[in-house]
């Protein structure tokens, strides 16, 4: 029997420490799900899991794409599936953990079946959202698909890309595959237990956490801080569109290192940022995840 464990939750509730006491109790490794630990440039401010934890537990996914790659749902899943069959395959249980609610529900229920997209539209369609910006590409998705032009917001340039190069490719609108069956989810497979759980945390005590956490993370470590990581991935020169560049901090720190912020005032932002990404966390698995 192949077991895999499901470990969701908002960040700062404790769920990576919890991953690895199980590792340990189960003969496991750590599968990432959360969507901005998946990049590479960025582990102190996304609070990946530190070299020393590295060393006690295989832990996959963690770090592993280009901050300029995108990484849709479906991305995620294709890895995380290859991953699986290799834990599998040595007799070990998989623990998935992570605050990214969709990645979990598209693991475990599926996909839309959504068209492969020809790879000169997605090429020409990410060469256009880094040429032109988010905006541009949002206003000829409006000329093609009004639905998904209204639900997506425009600064929203991953997103939008997609919904363009959907509607493109296939000649109907993302709404119209979203709204098709999924298929493919690991729940309607034979010899796979999943045991599904979420952290449940009083809400004052998860905001003082994320408030605690950051500012350990803007302390200096061998001298290294979350303000180094923000300098240096400024310097890669992405656009503020990209993937990596969403994470929590970054927007903020960011303007303090380019003089349009005092830091005080970056931190209280970034701060409050991170309590209102939790709460939006919290909201949506206490939504889709009430059985766990």
């Amino acid at each position: 029997m192949r077991k895999i464990i499901l470990l969701a939750g908002p960040t700062a509730s404790g769920k990576s420490a919890l991953a690895l006491k199980w590792a340990a109790e189960y003969d496991g490794e750590i599968v990432n799900a959360d969507s901005m630990q998946i990049y590479k440039e960025l582990r102190i401010l996304t609070a990946c899991p530190s070299k020393e934890e590295e060393e006690k537990v295989l832990h996959h996914l963690y770090r592993c794409i280009k901050g300029d790659q995108p990484c849709s749902a479906q991305d995620w899943r294709n890895l995380a599936v290859k991953i699986l069959e290799d834990i599998w395959a040595r007799d070990k249980t998989a623990i998935i953990v992570g605050g990214t609610g969709l990645y979990f529900k598209t693991l475990i229920e599926g996909l839309s079946p959504v068209p492969a997209i020809d790879p000169a539209i997605r090429e020409d369609i990410r060469a256009e959202l880094s040429a032109a910006g988010s905006e541009l590409l949002h206003h000829r998705l409006s000329g093609l698909d009004q639905i998904m032009a209204e639900k997506l917001n425009a600064h929203d340039g991953q997103r939008v890309a997609r919904a363009l190069e959907v509607i493109l490719s296939t000649g109907r609108s993302l709404s119209h595959w979203q709204a098709q069956p999924p298929s493919g989810g690991l729940a309607g497979e034979e010899n796979i237990q999943i045991e599904r759980n979420v952290v449940a945390i009083e809400r004052s005590l998860l905001y003082d956490r994320c408030n605690k956490r950051f500012e350990i993370m803007m302390q200096s470590s061998e001298n290294y801080s979350a303000l180094d990581e923000v300098r240096a991935l400024l310097g890669r020169g992405y656009e503020d569109n990209v993937g990596v560049m969403k994470s929590l901090g970054v927007r903020h720190l960011g303007a303090y290192l380019k003089g349009e912020l005092d830091l005080p005032e970056a931190i209280i932002l970034s701060k409050t940022a991170t309590r209102q990404y939790a709460k939006r966390q919290m909201t949506w698995f206490r939504n889709q995840c009430s059985d766990w």
